[in-house]
């Protein structure tokens, strides 16, 4: 049985916690502060995700029937958001589809624009999403998919205890977080650079641990 811990007015968006896994202080910025900006780099995903985003395409090949841009939610996590794909492959274990003929096990499948990365914050996000399925479908789903653009590679990815606990203390986290209205502070790294978001977090700032008005004036020293 499902615990419902939020209200349909807590619920916060699943993607966002892709974005917590890569950077709190970029989540926050984004779902908290409400700041956003674009860069080549989100250009590129949304371009590559409008290809897969048409909600009146439902493919069928074999024993797999496509669906894109499958809404989803979890009351457990308090999560709500889209799918890109979720694929129903014909299993005797699965569940029955209205309109259709057998049993079918969801999996959800995520797109990316760049190529596998090191942190689990894909992983974590297509996880998020079979939480989704599992308590909407009452299915367990063992397994999902990352389709990666750059390496034209899919990745399967299983979904561990381990993994699911990321997921549910990621989005405690979160709701937390939003609660308070709190923007983290975090490490300056490498990834700062590729940030979207690198010109409003200022991490540079962060990491002398300046004043704003100190890190703008020199600045204005400079010209």
């Amino acid at each position: 049985m499902v615990k419902f811990e939020y209200t349909v007015d807590d619920y916060l968006p699943l993607s966002g916690i892709q974005h917590f896994q890569f950077c709190r202080r970029q989540w926050a910025l984004i779902h908290i502060e409400r700041q956003w900006q674009d860069n080549v780099l989100t250009v590129e995903g949304k371009l590559r995700h409008e290809r897969v985003d048409d909600p009146y395409r439902l493919e069928s090949r074999r024993d797999v029937i496509i669906s894109r841009s499958v809404p989803v939610v979890s009351h457990s996590l308090g999560l709500q958001g889209v799918c890109d794909v979720v694929e129903f492959t014909s299993d005797p274990k699965g569940v029955a589809l209205h309109g259709r003929e057998g049993l079918f096990r969801p999996a959800p499948v995520e797109y990316k624009r760049g190529k596998p990365k090191h942190d689990p914050c894909d992983e974590v996000q297509l996880c998020a999403q079979a939480i989704c399925l599992e308590e909407m479908f009452v299915q367990s789903i063992p397994e999902g998919y990352l389709f990666y653009w750059e390496t034209r590679h899919r990745e399967n990815v299983v979904f561990t205890d381990d993994l699911r606990r990321l997921v549910r203390e990621s989005a405690q986290e979160m709701h937390d977080l939003f609660r308070r209205g709190h923007t983290p502070r975090v490490k300056p790294s490498k990834a700062c650079q590729s940030c979207s978001l690198v010109d409003i977090c200022l991490p540079d700032l962060m990491e002398k641990n300046q004043p704003a008005s100190q890190y703008i004036q020199s600045y204005l020293d400079q010209d």
